[in-house]
């Protein structure tokens, strides 16, 4: 598996809508429970943001580079007439 940087600055949404909901709620959920955990609590709050970051901007760098995708295509969701 080849990771490619110059995909990586394309800033092209590539996190579909459900991984989206997911994301916000485990990076809120991490965000919590970082006030509450005595050691450690640093990391918990930056992977929280970073998680909350991406799923709300709708783009992940590692899955650039990875050069995957989890949005819908436009073919399956638009609605037939």
């Amino acid at each position: 598996m080849i990771f490619d940087f110059k995909r990586m600055l394309k800033f092209e949404h590539n996190i579909g809508e459900t991984e989206k909901k997911y994301r916000l709620y485990a990076g809120v959920a991490l965000l919590v429970i970082s006030l509450f955990v005595p050691n450690g609590e640093v990391l918990l709050l930056l992977v929280g943001l970073i998680v909350v970051a991406t799923g709300y901007s709708g783009w992940c760098p590692a899955y650039s580079g990875l050069n995957k995708n989890t949005c819908e295509t436009q073919e399956n969701s638009s609605p037939e007439a």
